[in-house]
């Protein structure tokens, strides 16, 4: 008895919580600006990987799943698509990216596509040949260095 009162107040007070903080506006603003240009693709093979594995934060075109809707973890999506559009945007690629040639290496070290990201969307999961072709296709897109 001693833990179940203390148990359900936690409960309780945790529930309310995360009821009060869908409240909150960040994280509910899912733009999708229209695309203007695209880089000149290498290969329709390398549009798709990209597609595939790059496009949800990198592009104009993010499909915002269900749980985009919630905080906190809609707060979470949202900061990702908003840095990832900043830094690399396969839809304005019409403005200079400095780091964009950047890209194939971040594949092939494994810091792009972000490990919770293909946690969650399975099509978004290259074997070691996908990677390596999406590598190859990045570095013949966008140059090895300060592509724009």
């Amino acid at each position: 008895m001693r833990i179940q009162r203390p148990l359900a107040a936690f409960v309780g007070s945790f529930a309310l919580l995360m009821l009060v903080i869908q409240l909150v506006p960040y994280g509910h603003d899912h733009d999708n600006p229209p695309v203007r240009v695209e880089p000149r693709w290498d290969s329709p093979a390398t549009r798709a990987l990209v597609v595939d594995a790059c496009y949800d934060c990198h592009s104009n075109q993010t499909e915002w799943p269900w749980y985009s809707n919630v905080a906190p973890v809609s707060w979470l999506v949202q900061s990702d698509v908003e840095k990832g559009r900043a830094l690399l945007n396969f839809s304005e690629f019409d403005r200079p990216y400095e780091e964009a040639g950047e890209a194939a290496d971040e594949v092939l070290e494994g810091e792009m596509p972000i490990w919770f990201y293909t946690w969650l969307h399975p099509h978004a999961r290259l074997d070691a040949a996908e990677t390596a072709r999406l590598a190859a296709g990045l570095r013949n897109t966008l140059g090895a260095e300060d592509a724009s």
